[in-house]
Formats: C-alpha cells, structure tokens, sequence
C-alpha cells in the first residue's frame, strides 16, 4: 500500500512548494496533463498555467508532461506552455519514465512527479523513485478509463485512511 502514498499532497499545481523542491535537488518536474493541468475537454491552458510555468522555468526546473493522452490532446499543451511532452505513457509502467531520465540524463532522486491519480500518477512515481506529489483532480468529468480508475483509488484510500497512511484534504509538504 506504501506505493499509493503521496510524498507530498497539495490542493493543486498552484499550491505546490516549488522552493522547497528545489532546496530537496528536484531539478526536473513531470507534470500529469488531465485533472491536473487542465480539466477533460479544455484543450489548451489557462493564462493562469501559463504564467505558473513561466514561473516555474525561471526557478531552472525542466519542465515535461508525461500523459497517457493521445498526442493529438497533449501536443496543444505542450507547445502553448513551451515544455516537453510523451504522450501515450501507460502509466503507471516505467518505460516513458526510463525514456524521460536517458535522454534528460536526470537521477531518480531529481525528479518530482505530479497528479491526480493514485493508480497512474503516484504509483508509477513511487515505483520510480520519484517524489510523488498528488493534487486534487481540477474536475470530476473523467474520461471512461479514468472513471473506472477512480473506483479503485476509493478504495485504497479507504484502506490508507483507516489505517492512518493518508488523510484527504490534510496537505502536507
């Protein structure tokens, strides 16, 4: 169960401790596109996001968003918040991952992962060695995967908070 416990747990992308990342050696943020970027059916970010990214650059991270998206949803993204981008992940599997550290040439314990989703998201971070940051989803609308997904996180995070591995809505850093 360890596996779907977060590292970090923040309201949203805009609520994260950036600062404390970098003071950690976090040099490299892989950012979930659906429910944690934009919500489903917006297809190109906000002025909001794109300021944050800016922002976020500027710190000197290397900013990329690892999707299982189709490219056809994440390349908009990618090219608007001038970042890079692998869509089709199949996160939680490692390979996009793998990809991500070769050609970046990053160290797992230089990289934060961050979304919405214990089974995609933080799984495959912690199996990684990342740290994991988990944000609310923007959105309940989720595509057809995602919605039966989200019938098993109900679950372990029923068993995670009864066995007092994780609380919604208690943030922490």
């Amino acid at each position: 169960m360890e596996l779907f416990v977060p590292d970090i747990y923040a309201k949203s992308i805009f609520d994260i401790n950036y600062n404390k990342l970098l003071e950690r050696g976090i040099k490299c943020l892989i950012f979930d596109l659906d429910n944690t970027i934009a919500p489903k059916g917006v297809n190109v970010p906000d002025k909001k996001t794109i300021e944050l990214f800016e922002r976020i650059e500027e710190k000197g991270f290397k900013i990329i968003i690892v999707s299982n998206s189709f490219k056809k949803r994440v390349q908009p993204f990618k090219e608007h918040l001038n970042v890079d981008a692998a869509h089709t992940a199949c996160k939680p599997l490692k390979n996009k991952y793998k990809k991500v550290m070769k050609i970046y040439h990053y160290k797992d314990n230089e990289i934060a992962a961050i979304g919405d989703q214990l089974l995609t998201d933080i799984l495959g971070a912690n199996r990684m060695g990342f740290t994991s940051i988990l944000v609310n989803p923007i959105s309940n609308n989720d595509f057809n995967l995602t919605k039966m997904n989200r019938f098993f996180e109900k679950q372990i995070y029923k068993y995670m908070i009864k066995h007092g591995l994780f609380q919604i809505g208690e943030y922490y850093d």
